[in-house]
């Protein structure tokens, strides 16, 4: 498959994890018409995947895990598939205060929450107050979220606060939604398209990728070893001459 190249038979190098692994979660809706189940029943089962892979990544050292849950785009879906995936996003900010407390994970969320429910914004005020100086692993949800407007909002904010002066690289990285965080190592995405979707366009520009058909709920630990492992076998030169 095209940016996949040929699988290594060998276990993961422990010393050489990618520090900064992003995951664009698709398939979910496929997945559940494939078993003549209602998009939503996929998006249950997506989250339930999205829970092993953290708890998998928090095991082998990722320091930090990106997920696209929902972009800016995704509110042309149908109403009682939003309505389901608002509802999965409030059950997982839920059940973070025992588990997050307990496994040490530190969660952000990624995006333009001001149109949530009052109720949304203060689970998520909660949730990203904890585990702010001890943590194990980072967890950025991107919900509603668009690399576009992500670097549009960091533009605007710099020249509110610096009227009249030229913008760097380093102003714009300090003002988006992962400031202080390095940009992903690995970028996967399930599903079977090629494409970057409008998730991280700022982060993601020396990322390596990695796609796969398989479907975001059929993820597994293994498939993430066998992409980890082709990550390992890259030589990154980020322009340069090696």
């Amino acid at each position: 498959m095209f940016f996949k190249k040929k699988q290594h038979n060998l276990k993961i190098d422990k010393s050489n994890i990618p520090n900064h692994i992003a995951i664009i979660m698709d398939g979910n809706g496929r997945w559940a018409a494939k078993r003549g189940m209602p998009r939503k029943a996929g998006h249950v089962a997506g989250a339930s995947t999205f829970r092993k892979i953290a708890d998998y990544c928090e095991t082998i050292g990722v320091k930090y895990l990106t997920v696209y849950a929902f972009s800016t785009e995704n509110w042309k879906r149908p109403e009682d598939e939003i309505n389901s995936i608002l509802n999965l996003l409030k059950e997982y900010l839920l059940e973070g205060y025992d588990r997050l407390s307990r496994d040490r994970i530190k969660v952000n969320i990624l995006g333009d929450t001001s149109i949530l429910s009052e109720e949304l914004k203060k689970l998520i005020a909660d949730i990203t107050s904890m585990n702010k100086d001890n943590y194990n692993l980072v967890c950025n949800v991107a919900f509603n979220y668009g690399g576009k407007n992500e670097i549009v909002t960091a533009v605007n904010s710099f020249i509110k606060d610096n009227p009249g002066k030229a913008l760097t690289e380093k102003d714009i990285a300090e003002r988006l939604y992962t400031a202080g965080q390095p940009e992903p190592d690995l970028i996967i995405r399930t599903g079977g398209e090629i494409r970057i979707s409008n998730f991280l366009l700022w982060q993601c520009a020396y990322s390596e990728l990695w796609f796969t058909d398989v479907l975001w709920p059929d993820f597994t630990p293994e498939l993430l070893d066998k992409a980890i492992i082709d990550y390992q076998h890259r030589i990154r030169k980020f322009g340069g001459v090696v």
